[in-house]
């Protein structure tokens, strides 16, 4: 059965999105040619290992203008622009995604999930979305978490997690650019 994985970027306090719903804590991009090997290798081992990818609206919305044009972004790049995609809106019908295909538009996302994971394939991965992961996480959909950690507090912002929930640490990995890779499987 397919599983729903949650990737954030978070900061040492939890931190996946800054007040202003910003991301400046990020560090060690996967796709520069100064990325630390082992890194790059394991965010390309991910993105290898999931064929549709779920976006909440805004996220879609922060990202259709980028990432579809985003040719400096190499094989990665290329990779992300050519999964399915899914967008979770209650108001969109459509949702464009340059010269790829559109995202397919749902107003159920928890029923869309489901079915995806009966459906046979690779991982569905969760982009960023953190309204749209909260949702999910209560629905107890979501299987796995994983946390790019960076090397940075913040104190406030928006949290990845905001509600107790039972954790089984499966990785966690230290990179030299100072990241560490926490995943998490959710235990029902």
């Amino acid at each position: 059965m397919r599983k729903l994985v949650v990737q954030q970027w978070v900061t040492v306090d939890n931190i996946a999105a800054e007040e202003d719903g910003g991301l400046t804590f990020v560090s060690g991009e996967p796709f520069s040619e100064k990325t630390n090997p082992a890194f790059k290798a394991n965010l390309m081992g991910f993105i290898d290992s999931v064929d549709t990818m779920v976006l909440g609206a805004t996220t879609y919305a922060q990202t259709k203008d980028y990432w579809p044009y985003a040719e400096e972004q190499g094989e990665y790049g290329q990779k992300l622009n050519n999964l399915t995609k899914i967008v979770a809106s209650s108001k969109l019908d459509e949702a464009p995604w340059g010269d790829f295909p559109a995202a397919t538009v749902t107003r159920d996302p928890v029923a869309t999930v489901r079915a995806l994971k009966g459906q046979s394939g690779k991982d569905i991965w969760l982009w960023g979305s953190l309204t749209l992961m909260h949702s999910l996480l209560d629905a107890g959909v979501v299987d796995e978490v994983r946390m790019l950690v960076c090397p940075v507090s913040r104190g406030t912002g928006t949290r990845v997690f905001v509600d107790g929930h039972d954790l089984l640490l499966v990785e966690a990995t230290a990179f030299d650019n100072g990241v560490a890779l926490l995943r998490y499987e959710i235990t029902k």
